[in-house]
């Protein structure tokens, strides 16, 4: 790259999906491309050396992707990069980085308000508020009740670091187990999973989707965990088989379930869960605040300055993983 040249950039949209914000500033330093699908992608990817990808068309980049004949960097701004790759990308030399960092504290406190809200009965106060029906009950203490996160990443260590702030007793499951940690009361290595959903008040998903992870919470999961148990899910949709969760639900396996992500998006709307009075369920929105989509512009900003000075990115994802490393 001369001195002068600007390096190309190629940010990847649904169809209808407007523009990201702040893509002035991006302009400013380099040609800025756009597509949407793979006859898009076929047109723009020559001469990429950077793809923002926002929306994750896998099938069509996999497609597309023999013409991306100078692509060095794929920034994904999601967490999660499950559904961004395929066996060419993986192999390949391509840097791929995530959103890692952006969603965490928002996601802790959307976990910790469904802890909250499970304990402190919110869902029936919300129906009996809508029957106009006053009845007293007695609820939960949410103190020293133990949360199992399933997980023990950046975002679940925000989860644990919140939880144990309201006087819940966070442990988590990584791929190995950690004698100390700050955010955690212990941290335990993925082969004591079963082990530990037997102890747990709160379980909370907020692995990535994996190879491993995918369906981990089954039939036998969920009889490992406690009857009076709540899981809650703002991982990924597929690390959860709904079949099975349903019929823990009705079968009393386990006592509810807080639902943001779903193995078939949007949740058909004859769905059993939808008519659940143990489950709450938001649209795939645990992580999204007000200002979010910016938000990720600049986080993409910032390690364009890092590239473009030639520095380590920051949020690099280990390809056969499946996510950002803990550095």
């Amino acid at each position: 790259m001369t001195q002068h040249s600007k390096p190309v950039v190629t940010v990847l949209t649904a169809p209808e999906e407007q523009e990201p914000p702040g893509m002035d500033a991006l302009r400013a330093r380099a040609d800025v491309r756009f597509a949407c699908d793979e006859p898009t992608l076929r047109e723009t990817l020559p001469g990429t050396e950077i793809m923002m990808v926002t929306d994750f068309r896998t099938d069509a980049l996999e497609a597309a992707w023999h013409t991306a004949d100078k692509l060095k960097w794929i920034h994904a701004t999601s967490a999660g990069v499950d559904a961004l790759m395929f066996p060419d990308l993986i192999k390949g030399e391509v840097t791929v980085t995530n959103a890692r960092g952006i969603f965490d504290r928002t996601i802790a406190e959307y976990v910790l308000c469904t802890i909250l809200m499970f304990a402190k009965d919110f869902p029936n106060s919300i129906r009996l508020q809508m029957k106009h029906q006053w009845k007293h009950r007695d609820t939960e203490r949410a103190e020293g009740k133990q949360v199992l996160v399933v997980g023990a990443g950046s975002i679940g260590r925000q989860i644990g670091r919140l939880a144990g702030a309201a006087g819940l007793k966070p442990h988590g499951i990584a791929r190995k187990a950690r004698k100390e940690d700050p955010d955690f009361v212990a941290v335990h290595g993925n082969d004591d999973l079963y082990e530990q959903l037997g102890h747990a008040d709160f379980v909370v998903i907020a692995a990535p989707l994996t190879p491993q992870t995918e369906g981990l919470f089954d039939e036998k999961a969920f009889k490992a965990m406690k009857q009076s148990a709540r899981l809650i899910n703002i991982g990924r949709g597929p690390i959860v088989k709904t079949d099975d969760l349903v019929a823990a639900l009705r079968n009393g396996d386990i006592a509810g379930a807080g639902l943001d992500v779903f193995e078939e998006e949007p949740l058909p709307e004859d769905h059993p869960l939808w008519d659940m009075e143990n489950v709450t369920m938001t649209a795939h929105m645990a992580g999204d605040f007000i200002g979010w989509k910016r938000a990720l512009t600049d986080q993409f900003l910032e390690n364009f300055d890092r590239w473009h000075k030639g520095e380590e990115l920051f949020n690099l994802v280990d390809k056969e993983l499946g996510y950002a490393g803990s550095k």
